[in-house]
């Protein structure tokens, strides 16, 4: 009976939600279909993906909350919970309110490129801009993928989004080391972009929240897994490689080494500019719950938007009535923890080994190795 008892503990352990794309459970709330960002309905992501000769390992990543959010605008809300970074177009989604752009990812010095590919796929979208109609401000966020990536090359260019946003799509999409997350690494693994999606039961509204992450954070010895630190166990143990000749030191502190988490939550609760702040603030609690502690050097920006709240630019207001129940706030707030934490997981173990600029090195987290850490 007692090994009876042993064995169905260890199967619980890893027991996924519902639809869950990760192999490791976490939480208690159902995922949706995809397990992703995508599983809001009309939430849309695409991903350029740059691996060229043996030095260019970056990329950009798109989320679109809608068929035209540049008319169609969506409340929204940014929280920064360590500024060492930038999401540019931040201070006007937070004074407006709302969102009328795409969000994209890119690495720390593609950023003016990137945000000239957002003015060109607009303006083709809508020609009055700048002309009779007012001028977007794009949301660019950025994280640092130097130690693997020729950073200094820009390789993202203005065609290159255009192309992404115009092929992004609902739906599955590529996880891991693609897009904006190609060079990114955290926990000292090869890490990148990951999501997941948590579903609400009816009565508490039945609202879908989804997480896209991308993760490039955190020390070896602070990674944790649903709560097991599975970091202490890798420390001496398939740590990023940096040969002398590709002339990086592996840092010991500042930027480089903190690294930095963009975290994008969408949800098609309706909710206002406020209480969106405050979904905003609980990724926080996911990123915490994966182990890692925001660094000062880090750039930990979130950004939360609803795709049911909506300001039209013709005028007024749209959507149902804002969710006011407060049974129904919190488990907004514990449905964007758990997917918060649950894509970091799932960018971590999508990820696969990638060298790059210089002959440097970062492997995947394996999963064969942490199951039975899991099941102890």
């Amino acid at each position: 009976m007692r090994r009876l008892l042993g064995l169905i503990v260890m199967l619980a352990c890893c027991v996924v939600p519902a639809n869950a794309r990760s192999p490791v459970k976490v939480g208690t709330l159902p995922s949706g279909a995809v397990d992703g960002i995508t599983d809001v309905a009309g939430v849309r992501v695409g991903h350029v993906t740059k691996v060229e000769g043996t030095n260019v390992r970056t990329g950009a990543t798109g989320i679109i909350a809608n068929d035209d959010t540049w008319n169609d605008r969506v409340a929204a809300a940014t929280y920064a919970l360590n500024g060492n970074g930038e999401m540019s177009g931040a201070h006007w989604v937070d004074q407006a309110g709302f969102l009328e752009v795409p969000i994209v990812l890119t690495n720390t010095l593609n950023v003016g490129r990137v945000d000239d590919g957002v003015v060109s796929w607009l303006i083709a979208k809508h020609p009055g801009i700048g002309v009779r109609e007012d001028v977007p401000l794009p949301v660019v966020a950025e994280c640092d993928d130097q130690g693997i990536n020729d950073i200094q090359a820009r390789s993202v260019h203005a065609e290159d989004v255009v192309t992404m946003l115009n092929a992004a799509k609902p739906g599955d999409f590529p996880r891991g080391n693609v897009g904006a997350g190609t060079g990114m690494r955290a926990f000292a693994f090869a890490a990148g972009i990951g999501s997941a999606s948590r579903v609400l039961p009816p009565q508490l509204g039945g609202y879908t929240v989804g997480v896209l992450v991308n993760a490039n954070t955190g020390s070896r010895a602070e990674l944790r897994i649903d709560g097991v630190p599975v970091g202490r166990t890798f420390a001496r143990e398939l740590l990023p490689v940096y040969p002398r000749s590709s002339g990086f030191v592996a840092p010991d502190r500042g930027r480089a080494a903190d690294g930095s988490i963009i975290i994008v939550v969408a949800t098609d609760a309706p909710l206002d500019h406020a209480r969106l702040r405050d979904v905003a603030k609980r990724a926080g609690m996911g990123l915490a719950r994966a182990g890692a502690t925001s660094h000062v050097s880090s750039g930990d920006l979130f950004i939360a938007f609803s795709t049911t709240h909506r300001y039209p630019r013709a005028g007024g207001i749209v959507g149902p009535p804002l969710v006011s129940e407060e049974d129904r706030i919190d488990a907004l707030f514990e449905a964007t923890v758990e997917a918060t934490e649950a894509a970091i997981d799932d960018a971590l173990f999508s990820a696969h080994t990638v060298t790059g600029k210089g002959g440097v090195t970062y492997y995947n987290l394996p999963f064969e190795r942490v199951r039975p850490l899991l099941q102890r």
